[in-house]
Order: structure tokens, then sequence, then C-alpha cells
């Protein structure tokens, strides 16, 4: 397909990389012009404006936040005034669900189909093609987008015609990251206060009951105090639960623990930790056992 690729942050090099490998004709655009150089060198095209990287049959979009997807489809010269009718915006940004309903109603006004495919997975998995892509729109560019899913993920879950109930989910997921998090944070500060091997623990944690990429990937993280650099910075996380939190309040269900990991990033942040992974909100727990250490020590 001929498509443009917007957002080239850590996540979204990966994805256009794997793109461009796979066949893919691809014109990429970031507002830092540096970071499209890496692409440009795998063969994809540079765009000098969005326009630009609106010619084709789709433009991608992997964006920080509300704020730049904003910016960049509504703004002047943007997606919105870019895009043909029939292309299709392919969002594979985490944002709220109230952008996402508004995008979904400003594309379709124009005749522009609107598909949320918000990610799961870190840096890494960008750069390996082993996202899991949560897929939500029209059946028929959602259909469309099936190559471009193949080209960054293992597999993608289809949730529908309602583009914004992607984004919840992914929000939903990313709590429970979080959550996950806190709990494991706890955990390790538990027993290794009392002098256990953090990394021992761990060992028996995620070969038994735990047997999951979060409670690995996170867990020695946490066990070894690794946070930087970040592979998903705590500002990020706080806006997602943030999020997920606003999404909660407009739907009335409570989330008493998305207020607690909120309270938790806010703190890592107010202590100087806005550079680190936002599993250093474990470090909270962990770094206040007296006896904490890994086997390294």
């Amino acid at each position: 397909m001929r498509i443009g690729f917007i957002g080239l942050g850590r996540m979204g090099v990966g994805m256009a990389v794997n793109l461009v490998a796979r066949g893919h004709e691809v014109t990429v655009y970031n507002r830092s012009p540096g970071k499209a150089q890496g692409v440009v060198e795998r063969g994809a095209r540079a765009a000098a404006r969005i326009a630009d990287a609106c010619r084709g049959e789709a433009v991608l979009t992997m964006l920080a936040d509300d704020a730049a997807v904003d910016a960049v489809v509504f703004g002047e010269g943007g997606v919105l005034a870019s895009l043909r009718e029939g292309a299709i915006h392919l969002s594979l940004s985490t944002i709220s669900v109230a952008l996402s309903q508004r995008l979904a109603s400003a594309h379709a006004t124009a005749g522009q189909p609107y598909v949320a495919a918000p990610v799961f997975g870190r840096p890494e998995a960008a750069a390996t093609a082993k996202l899991f892509i949560v897929a939500a729109g029209p059946p028929h560019a959602v259909e469309a987008c099936l190559p471009l899913f193949g080209a960054i993920g293992q597999r993608t879950f289809r949730f529908g015609t309602q583009a914004h109930v992607a984004n919840l989910i992914k929000l939903s997921g990313n709590f429970l990251i979080g959550s996950a998090i806190e709990a494991l944070g706890e955990a390790l500060a538990l027993v290794s206060t009392a002098g256990v091997d953090r990394l021992q623990y761990l060992e028996l944690l995620t070969s038994t009951l735990f047997k999951a990429p979060v409670y690995e990937i996170y867990g020695r993280l946490i066990a070894e105090q690794r946070f930087e650099p970040a592979g998903f910075a705590a500002p990020l996380g706080l806006k997602d639960i943030a999020l997920a939190l606003e999404a909660a309040e407009t739907l009335r269900v409570p989330m008493p623990l998305g207020r607690l990991l909120h309270h938790r990033l806010v703190a890592l942040i107010a202590e100087g930790g806005e550079t680190l992974d936002w599993s250093a909100i474990g470090r909270l727990s962990v770094g206040t056992g007296g006896q904490a250490r890994t086997s390294g020590e």
C-alpha cells in the first residue's frame, strides 16, 4: 500500500521500518525532521509537511497524546484537510475516548474512513513486529488495514465498528499493567525487606502462578531497579491512567485502584522521575526495603 506515517518516536520508528520491510511505500513525517533519517535510509520517503504524508491510501498516526493528535489532524494543513476522500486515517495512538469519537465524526463528514488501532507492546516489540493490535472502525476500512497490521504486529483483535471502543480497551489494558506494576513493587518490597533475593523471588512468580510478559518484563525492571532508558515514560503512564479515569467518570464506573495509580505516578514525577520508565512506581515501594537486594549485589 502507499501510505503515510506520522510520528517517529521510539514506537513509531520500529513500526515504520517494518512497514517498509514488508514492501509498503511509506512516506514519513515527524515534527523533528532528524528522527526520519533512519527510516529514510531503510527506504522510506521524507515528507516536508503533513500534507505530503497524506497522498496515499492511508495515513498512520503514532503520537504521544491527545494534544499532538489534535494538532496533527485538525491543525492548518493537517490530516483532515489533506487526506483525500476515501483514504483511511489509521490512528495507532493511545488517546482519549472523547477524542477518538471526535475523530470518527470529523472523518465521516469528510468521507474519510477512520480506524482506531492502539497497540500493546514496548519499543522492542515494535522493532520486532511483535505488537498486539486492538482495531475498531468501519469493517471495510479495518479489512483494508489488515496488511498493515500484519507488518507491525503478531496478532490483531477486532472490536466492532465504533472506533473509540478500541481506545477504551487500550486504556483499560494500561490500567491493568499499571496495577500489576504497583502490586509487584509492593510484593518485592515485602519480601526483600526480610532479606529475600528479589530475582530469585521473581523467578518463583514467573515460572509458576504468574507466567505472563507483564510480570516477567516489569518484575525484572523493578527487581533490578532499571528504569532508564524509559520504554514507556512515567508522564505517558500518568496520561493513560488519567484518560482511563476520565472514561470511567463518563461511564459512571468507580475505579479506586485507578485513583491510587494516578497518585503514585504523580508522586513519582514529583520526586524527579519524569524521565524514568513508569515501572519506577515500583521503586516507591522497593526503594524502602532496608535489606532489599538482588542476586548481583
